[in-house]
């Protein structure tokens, strides 16, 4: 089933167009007891400000499609508030239709992601293991990988995308290796290996680069510093004992957050796309985690 995601203004109306060309795509409760207000509601208030409907044919093959208040959208790809699409923006996507220069927004998200992933990882990885990590961040606590998801999820992705992976973030390695956070090493398998610096003022760099809802959070657990810029404001910087500290914190800030929208949606999910769809989709899910088990 191929995802799409659709960013529009304002959902209430976009469903209310979409119910009289395609009500087939909505189950037929929400259709009947409360509409487009309905499925609007349930989507901000019980899940994560999506809905999806799946299970949808067209041109002979089977989708799925979540729609988005494009401001939402927005602010969970800056602040990382819910983790939940901003997370699938973190991996390769193809952009349809771009009014709002979202592949631009979004180069923040990559840049808050691969920072991320480097305070997870060791002093020394391959390039592979950091796609990797950056792949994880947003599975992290997810409910499904428990029971409903595939074990090899994450290697597949980056396997399977290598190439795109490289293209979305190499420009962010590079920045980073100019400023000597980041050294780049071949080795002879044709992997290209990396070292990091894990002092503490690379990981303080790192951590500053992290969106305002994560530090927020990080600050709330740590503590915070007031700090004098050169502008002659006074900013706040999480406190930082250790790079393990910090790292440890943020990982348990990301779960708790990816764990909690996950429930939401998963109960917004099985509301809103009704019984059949929903044992169907979820026993698909249990299948291919069964069989990556075995």
């Amino acid at each position: 089933m191929v995802d799409y995601i659709l960013g529009v203004s304002n959902p209430e109306q976009w469903h209310s167009q979409n119910l009289q060309m395609n009500k087939n795509h909505y189950a037929s409760w929400m259709v009947h007891l409360g509409g487009p207000k309905l499925i609007t509601e349930i989507a901000d208030e019980i899940g994560v400000g999506v809905h999806f409907n799946p299970f949808v044919t067209w041109n002979h093959k089977m989708l799925k499609y979540g729609v988005v208040r494009m401001h939402d959208l927005i602010k969970d790809i800056l602040n990382w508030e819910r983790f939940y699409l901003s997370g699938r923006l973190q991996k390769p996507v193809h952009i349809l239709v771009d009014n709002l220069d979202i592949e631009n927004v979004n180069s923040a998200n990559l840049k808050a992601a691969m920072t991320a992933a480097l305070l997870l990882l060791p002093p020394k990885f391959t390039e592979e293991d950091l796609y990797a990590k950056i792949c994880s961040l947003s599975y992290m606590g997810d409910l499904r990988m428990l029971f409903a998801e595939d074990r090899n999820k994450v290697k597949k992705i980056v396997q399977g995308q290598f190439d795109l992976f490289q293209s979305r973030y190499r420009p962010f390695l590079e920045e980073y290796e100019a400023k000597e956070l980041l050294r780049f090493m071949s080795s002879g398998s044709g992997q290209t290996n990396v070292s990091q610096d894990c002092g503490l003022s690379a990981a303080r760099s790192l951590v500053s680069s992290l969106p305002p809802m994560v530090r927020s959070k990080m600050g709330m657990k740590l503590g915070q510093e007031k700090k004098l810029v050169e502008s002659g404001r006074v900013i706040h910087e999480v406190s930082i004992g250790s790079r393990e500290e910090a790292a440890k914190c943020m990982q348990k800030v990301l779960r708790r957050t990816v764990m909690v929208s996950s429930a939401r949606q998963a109960v917004s999910g099985l509301l809103t796309v009704g019984g059949v769809n929903a044992v169907r989709y979820l026993s698909n899910k249990m299948r291919k985690a069964w069989k990556s088990l075995r």
